[in-house]
């Protein structure tokens, strides 16, 4: 993609550049030639798709579907996601119901392409629904582009949403939490666990999370973070801990430099 988003400032202070240019930015990406093509071919042939081979099919259909939940990566896996959409949602043994990663439950929830199901792709505001999600994705992945961190900031919201919207017992939307790579590199990281953590048992895993969004925010409850001022807290919090881990990380650089390019001394010794 041509557009490139303006973020002078790295942190929490390019943070607030961001929310306050959004608006503007948005518009001038939503607008922009690759977009304007791929999403305008969308609106026109979705309503066509019936079935999961029918999308799976058409590449430029299936780019947008996939971008709309942050799987673009899966754009190759054709078998794969024929068979999220093609198993539904309705079986316990539904593909998307035994992934730990839930967008998959949502896209296929979303799309209702399983052989069970009623096909929401011919809906009035489906078209608009799912180019809405894509639009903030791929405007999300344009400004990764050029800071890593502003991306995964941007995903949170989206993400708590689907999370919350999705699953029903608080256990449960913790689980899906853990399984979302991207928004769990933001609450892991807020909340200052080590990413270490991932290595322990996944029952220990969310007692942990649990325990420190409680002393942290004053809740355990996924649903209460996806609050306006407790997600505001959450993003700052992400950002300053993860600047100053960057920034940590280049003096202890910058120190096992001095000592390499120091070697003739210590070897004289």
């Amino acid at each position: 993609m041509t557009f490139q988003p303006v973020i002078p400032l790295a942190g929490y202070a390019g943070w607030r550049f961001l929310q306050r240019t959004m608006e503007s930015q948005q518009t001038a990406f939503q607008e922009s030639a690759p977009v304007k093509r791929d999403t305008d071919y969308f609106r026109e042939k979705i309503g066509s798709i019936k079935t999961a081979e029918d999308l799976v099919a058409d590449r430029r259909l299936l780019s947008v579907a996939l971008g709309a939940y942050g799987l673009d990566d899966d754009i190759n896996n054709k078998y794969f996601i024929e068979r999220v959409l093609g198993d539904g949602i309705a079986s316990d043994d539904a593909l998307s119901n035994r992934l730990s990663d839930k967008r998959y439950f949502a896209f296929s929830l979303a799309f209702g392409l399983g052989n069970d199901a009623v096909p929401r792709t011919g809906l009035t505001f489906f078209a608009d629904d799912i180019i809405a999600r894509y639009e903030q994705k791929q405007f999300a992945l344009s400004v990764g582009d050029q800071d890593e961190d502003m991306r995964l900031a941007l995903n949170v919201e989206g993400a708590l949403k689907d999370i919350v919207a999705n699953n029903t017992s608080e256990n449960a939307q913790w689980f899906s939490v853990l399984g979302n790579a991207p928004l769990r590199k933001v609450i892991e990281t807020a909340l200052g666990l080590p990413s270490s953590i991932g290595r322990i048992d996944l029952d220990q895993q969310l007692t942990s999370f649990k325990d420190r969004a409680q002393s942290v925010f004053g809740s355990d409850k996924v649903a209460d973070l996806a609050a306006d001022q407790t997600q505001e807290d959450l993003i700052r919090l992400f950002l300053v801990r993860s600047q100053a881990e960057q920034s940590a990380q280049i003096n202890s650089g910058n120190i096992a430099l001095s000592l390499l390019q120091s070697g003739p001394v210590f070897n004289a010794l």
